[in-house]
This record gives structure tokens, sequence and C-alpha cells, in this order.
């Protein structure tokens, strides 16, 4: 869990990928004027690292914006950032940061870019198992690969943390497909409906019908990745109808369903 000082750098003209061989060029970047005197209780400026970067938040949240994007990390979502890549930090008041590093020639991001990942429960156990060790191992390949482990390609889904918005999204999370709406889910809990719209918007960032898509699309991405066909897909996860999939499918990930199998056969078979 190596922390790397601060420095002044002059980041290069290229987009770091996954195979070391390979740059894709860009718009030439500033230089980055980075100093240790710079960092601060809430968050430090842009930098780069020469290192692949896995950060986790086990406790409050942190945005880290790379590449004019931002990055909301949360005890659920956390980020992986490739050696090279301008990033800069903002951390909440009462925020626990975990930073895992892995050196690029040891160790072959699956990531070309800042990719933001959903924490499993395993992922979390171990971060925070190596958290509490005085006998941390640095550059632990057992580790990369654990963290390396989830889909690549799914969607960011802060998990909520009250305990109506916990308890649907636990049972949504075990069954995707449960067609009950908010008003239904609230009615069991004895609570209200706008009591629980504001705590998926409050506690996640994301109205309770957004993050319901966003579980479903991610669960799909499994099934399609196991061989089902798209229509089962759909009904599984808890689509109306096949077409409804299709477009969520391609508003959130850029493109149909069976075009996505289709690049992901080959990215396999390549």
């Amino acid at each position: 869990m190596a922390e790397a000082a601060l420095r002044t750098v002059t980041t290069t003209a290229y987009e770091p990928v996954a195979d070391p061989e390979v740059q894709v060029s860009r718009v030439p970047a500033p230089e980055v004027l980075v100093d240790d005197d710079f960092i601060a209780a809430g968050g430090h400026p842009t930098h780069v690292h020469t290192f692949h970067q896995f950060l986790y938040v086990p406790l409050g949240r942190i945005v880290v914006t790379a590449l004019g994007r931002d990055h909301e990390l949360s005890p659920s979502v956390a980020l992986w950032i490739p050696a090279g890549v301008p990033h800069s930090a903002r951390f909440d008041p009462d925020s626990l940061v975990v930073a895992e590093t892995f050196e690029p020639d040891l160790h072959r991001l699956p990531y070309s870019e800042v990719t933001s990942v959903n924490v499993s429960d395993a992922q979390r156990q171990l971060l925070l198992s190596r958290m509490r060790s005085s006998e941390v191992t640095e550059e632990d390949p057992a580790v990369f690969a654990v963290l390396c482990s989830g889909h690549r390609d799914v969607l960011p889904l802060p998990r909520p943390t009250g305990r109506a918005a916990a308890t649907v999204a636990g049972e949504l999370m075990r069954n995707p497909g449960d067609p009950r709406t908010a008003s239904e889910w609230a009615e069991s809990l004895y609570t209200s409906s706008t009591s629980l719209r504001r705590a998926f918007r409050a506690e996640t960032g994301l109205a309770f019908s957004e993050w319901r898509t966003r579980l479903r699309l991610n669960h799909s991405l499994h099934l399609l990745a196991a061989g089902h066909m798209v229509s089962t897909v759909a009904a599984r996860v808890g689509f109306v109808s096949t077409n409804g999939y299709i477009l969520a499918f391609r508003r959130y990930f850029g493109e149909t369903p069976g075009a996505y199998v289709k690049r992901s056969a080959s990215r396999t078979a390549a």
C-alpha cells in the first residue's frame, strides 16, 4: 500500500493503454505543478503517478477529476487510475482513503483509462484486512488479481446506507427482476414513497428508477456473457419488453446488446 510523494512533472501527449507497447495520441496536456506543500486535508491538485493506483473510500466520499471528467468514490464505488494519467481529488472532511499501487512493468491493467468499479464484498474484505494488517505485502499479484476481477463494463452503482433504501437495494441486488414500484416497496417498509425516493437520491446521487435501471443493466452483462439470448436477459432482469431493454442498453453503453456481445467476443479472442 505504497504512498509516493507528489512532484512537479510535465505530462506527455499520450493516452495510457493496457498494452504498454501501444500509445494513442491526444492533445498535449499542460504542465502539472505538484508539490507536497499543496496537499491539504480537502484534497490535492493535479498530479500524475508512475504506477497504477486503485483508490477505495471505506468512509465518506471523494471526487477524483481526470481528463475533464469527475468520478465520485464511495464505500461501494472505487477507482482505477492508470499510470501517467493527470488527476486531482477533493475529499469530504470525514473521508478515509485507501490506495493500493502497482508497478506497470509488473502488472498489466485491463483498463486504458480512469475507470470506476463497483466494490464486491470480497474486494472490500481484502482491502479492509490490509488496512488492519501490520505485514502488508507490496506489489502482491494476488491482490492485483482480486482488484481486477470485477466486470470491466459495469456502470458505477453506489449503495444506499439508510435502513429503508438499503433494504430495497439489497432485495433488488438479489433479484433485479423484482417488478415492485417505489410506492410498493415503501408500503412494505411502512414508509412513504417520497421518503424512499429522497433516500435513494441523497444516499446514492441517483433517482430510484435510475439506480434500478443501472443495477438491471449491470446484471444483464453477466447473463449476456453466459450466452443467454437478449430476449431472455431482458425478461430476467426485469424489463417489460425486449425493445425497452435494448433502448436502455444503447443509452448507457452506446451500442445494442447484440453488438456488445460480438465486440466482447472479439476482445476475448484477441
